[in-house]
C-alpha cells in the first residue's frame, strides 16, 4: 500500500486545514466514532462525498464534551452548517448489553474505550454548538437520528420520546444513507437557502409550525397520531408504525406528518434507490482506508473486523421485524458493478497486513446481490415491507448467477487464497423453488459452492428461534426451513469429506415468546445436537416494529394484543433455556418447568439422567413452598457468545459490521 501524507485524510485540526490552504470551512463534522477513512464507516463516507461535490470539509472524531468544549471551537465557525454523525449504531446499543449493563468494549473507539462518546452524543454534541454558535445550522445524521426521526420508545429510558430535533434542538435531520440529501443540501444553502426555506428536499425532517406546513403532493399526506395521543394511547403509537414502515420502503412514498404541540415533524419522502453508477461512485472517493495517524499504535476494534472485507450492495428485502435494516438502507437492493468491487478488492490486496483471505464478500445480507423485483413498475406500487415473507414474492427474481460470477472474478484473482463469506445468509432464498429452471438451478450451484469454497470451518446463520408463532412476528421462516438447510449442509460436507458447523443465530424475550416456546426451543436444538452459542436476548431498539410491539403491547400491522416478556426475571427465564447443557442450569430449568405445569418437558430436554448433585440452594433459585412462578436462576458467566444483537439495525455490533450497515451523517 502506498506511503500516505497527512493531508490524505480530511482534516480533523486547525494544521490540518493550513496543510490544505484553507482559511474557512464549509462543512464541519462532529463523529461519534474515531475516524476511520473507509467505506464502511458513515462519517467518512459522508464527508468524501461533500469534499467530491466542491466543498471544504473536516471531521472532528469523538470531541471532548467537558470542560472548556476546547473540541468544538478548534475548527471555528463553518460557511455551511455543523453536520453530527454519532456514529455507525446508536450510541446506547453501543454502550449498553440487553440486560442495561455498561458494555466492555467500544468497538468504534482507539483500543476499544468506553469513555470516547456520551449517552445520546446527538443531543450534547447539538445543545454544545447551538451554545456555542446559536446561528450556524445543525444537521443529523447517522443511525441514530435516522432511527429516531419520529416518537420512538426508548428502552434505555422507558419513555417515549419526540422526535430528537425536537429533544436535541437541531435544524434538520438527513435520515438513511444521506450522500445524495447531504450533497443537496450543501449546494442549496451555498445558494444562499435558508434552513427554514428547504422544506422540499428529500429524506429530510425538519420542524414547522402546524399552520406552516407547505404543500403537499396531490395524493396527500399520512397525518399520524400526535405524540401526545401516543403517550395516552399505545394502540395510536402501534398503529403509526405501520404508516411509518410502509413509506420507508417505497419507491414513491408519501410524506409523513406527526403534532407534537403545535410543532409539526414533517418526514419527506427519501430519495429513489440509487443506481449503480452512484453506488460505485461512493465506494471510489479516495480513501486512504486507514484510520486517521492520531490513532498511531492503536487498535480500533471495528477497522480490524472489516478491513479486509468488501460491500458488495446495499438494501435489504427480508423486512424482519426487529432489524433496522430497510428503515435505514431501504429494502431495493442497489448492488455494485463487479468493475467496481474488483477495483476494490485489489485495494484491499494492497495492505501488507493482507494474507490472502478476503474476510467477507458480502452485504446487509450475504445472497441478494443483484436482486429485485422482475417488473419494476410492480416494484414502484408495493408497500410490503418484506419482499419473502409471508412467502416469496413471484415477482421476485432470485437468481444467484450474477453473485456466483462476483465470487468467480474475485477468486481468480492471482493472490486471493480465498475469499469468505460473513455476511448472513438466507437459506430462505437458497431453498426457494421458483419454476424457472436456470434460477433453481443457480441456486442449488450457490449453495455448494458457498459450503465448499466460502465457510471458515463455520456457517452462521439466524433461525432467530423453532416457534412458527415467533417466527411470523419476527418475518422469519418456518424453523423447518432451517432443518432442510441444515440437512443440505451436513451432505454436502460428507461428500466433499469437510469438517465444517453451522452455527445459528437465536433470539429470546422476541415478542410473543414465552417461556414454554424457549423450553421447546432447547428440546429441539438439542435433538439437532446443537449447544448454542450465539445468543441474545431481545433488545428493544428504536423504529422497529418488534420494539413498537414489545413497548405497545400491539402488533402494529393487525393491533391484536401481543404478550412480551419485560421484567428481568422474566427474560431470564426464557433466557436460561439456550443453556440448558450447562450442569448448574439443570435444577432451576426443572423446578421451572414443574411450576409451569409441565414436567414432561424437563423429562424430554434431560431423559433419564440424574441431576447434578447441588448443596444449598443458590441465589435466585426457588424454594418449595414458593407460590409463585419460580424465578430463573440467574446464570454466571459463560463462554457462549452472548451478540447481544443489535435490532438495528440487527441493526449490535458483530452482526452489524459484518452486515456493515453503517449510519451515514
Amino acid at each position: 500500500m502506498a506511503e500516505h501524507r497527512l493531508s490524505d485524510w480530511l482534516p480533523t485540526t486547525k494544521k490540518e486545514v493550513e496543510l490544505r490552504g484553507w482559511s474557512q470551512l464549509d462543512v464541519i463534522l462532529f463523529s461519534g466514532d474515531a475516524y476511520v477513512d473507509h467505506p464502511a464507516f458513515g462519517a467518512a463516507v459522508i464527508g468524501r462525498a461533500i469534499e467530491a461535490a466542491g466543498w471544504k470539509v473536516a471531521i472532528v472524531p469523538q470531541p471532548d464534551w467537558h470542560g472548556d468544549f476546547r473540541d468544538f471551537r478548534k475548527l471555528g465557525k463553518p460557511r455551511l452548517f455543523f453536520g453530527i454523525s454519532p456514529g455507525c449504531m446508536d450510541s446506547m446499543v453501543n454502550k449498553y448489553t440487553a440486560n442495561k449493563r455498561l458494555r466492555s468494549e467500544d468497538a468504534y473507539s482507539p483500543d476499544g474505550r468506553h469513555d470516547c462518546r456520551p449517552e445520546y452524543p446527538t443531543i450534547v454534541y447539538t445543545r454544545i454548538l447551538k451554545q456555542l454558535y446559536p446561528d450556524v445550522p445543525v444537521v443529523l445524521g447517522g443511525i441514530e437520528a435516522s432511527m429516531r426521526r419520529l416518537t420512538h420508545y426508548d428502552y434505555w429510558q422507558d419513555r417515549l420520546r419526540p422526535s430528537l430535533l425536537h429533544d436535541a434542538g437541531a435544524d434538520l435531520i438527513v435520515y438513511g444513507m444521506g450522500e445524495k440529501a447531504i450533497v443537496e443540501l450543501c449546494a442549496l444553502i451555498g445558494q444562499g437557502a435558508g434552513l427554514d426555506r428547504i422544506h422540499a428536499l428529500p429524506q429530510t425532517v425538519y420542524l414547522t409550525h402546524k399552520d406552516n406546513i407547505p404543500p403537499g403532493e396531490p395524493d396527500g399526506d399520512i397525518l399520524l397520531h400526535s405524540h401526545e395521543e401516543c403517550l395516552r394511547n399505545p394502540k395510536a403509537e402501534a398503529d403509526n408504525y405501520r404508516h411509518i414502515e410502509e413509506e420507508s420502503n417505497r419507491w414513491h412514498a408519501h410524506r409523513l406528518i406527526q403534532l407534537t404541540g403545535d410543532t409539526a415533524t414533517v418526514v419527506n419522502p427519501p430519495y429513489p434507490p440509487m443506481t449503480t453508477q452512484e453506488l460505485d461512485a461512493t465506494y471510489e472517493y479516495p480513501y486512504t482506508r486507514l484510520p486517521h495517524p492520531k490513532y498511531k499504535g492503536k487498535r480500533i476494534p471495528a477497522f480490524d473486523m472489516i478491513k479486509h472485507s468488501v460491500n458488495i450492495h446495499r438494501g435489504c428485502f427480508g423486512g424482519c421485524a426487529f432489524c433496522t435494516i430497510s428503515a435505514h438502507q431501504g429494502k431495493f437492493i442497489v448492488s455494485r458493478s463487479k468493475e467496481s468491487i474488483l477495483r476494490e478488492v485489489r485495494q484491499v490486496m494492497d495492505d501488507p497486513d493482507f494474507k490472502g483471505y478476503l474476510s467477507d464478500l458480502g452485504g446487509p445480507s450475504a445472497n441478494m446481490y443483484a436482486m429485485g423485483g422482475k417488473n419494476k413498475q410492480l416494484c414502484m406500487k408495493c408497500k410490503r415491507p418484506s419482499c419473502i415473507h409471508p412467502r416469496i414474492c413471484p415477482n421476485l427474481d432470485t437468481d444467484h448467477s450474477k453473485l456466483l460470477e462476483i465470487y468467480h472474478a474475485v477468486d481468480s484473482l492471482p493472490g486471493i487464497k480465498k475469499s469468505f463469506i460473513g455476511s448472513g445468509v438466507r437459506y430462505d432464498l437458497l431453498l426457494h423453488e421458483s419454476g424457472d429452471a436456470h434460477t433453481d438451478a443457480a441456486a442449488r450451484a450457490y449453495t455448494r459452492e458457498l459450503i465448499e469454497r466460502h465457510v471458515s470451518g463455520r456457517l452462521k446463520v439466524a433461525p432467530e428461534h423453532t416457534s412458527d408463532a415467533v417466527l411470523h412476528l419476527m418475518r422469519k421462516p418456518s424453523f423447518s426451513l432451517f432443518e432442510r438447510f441444515k440437512e443440505v449442509f451436513d451432505k454436502i460436507n460428507r461428500e466433499g469429506n469437510l469438517r465444517q458447523q453451522i452455527i445459528p443465530y437465536f433470539i429470546s424475550s422476541h415478542p410473543g415468546c414465552t417461556a414454554l416456546d424457549m423450553a421447546r426451543l432447547a428440546i429441539i436444538t438439542k435433538r439437532l445436537d446443537f449447544q448454542l452459542e450465539q445468543v441474545q436476548d431481545f433488545t428493544p431498539t428504536p423504529m422497529t416494529i418488534s420494539t413498537e410491539t414489545w413497548y405497545t403491547g400491539y402488533d402494529p400491522y393487525t393491533l391484536q394484543p401481543v404478550q412480551s416478556a419485560k421484567t428481568t426475571d422474566e427474560k431470564l427465564a426464557q433466557r436460561q433455556f439456550f443453556f440448558w447443557y450447562k450442569p448448574e442450569q439443570r435444577r432451576a430449568i426443572e423446578q421451572y418447568l414443574r411450576r409451569l405445569g409441565h414436567p414432561e418437558l424437563a423429562r424430554q430436554l434431560f431423559g433419564g439422567t440424574p441431576p447434578p448433585s447441588y448443596g444449598n440452594s443458590r441465589p435466585g433459585q426457588p424454594t418449595k413452598d414458593s407460590k409463585t412462578a419460580p424465578k430463573p436462576y440467574r446464570p454466571t458467566k459463560h463462554k457462549a457468545h452472548d451478540t447481544d444483537r443489535d435490532s438495528n439495525h440487527r441493526q449490535a455490533q458483530p452482526r452489524n459490521m459484518r452486515r456493515r450497515g453503517r449510519g451515514n451523517s
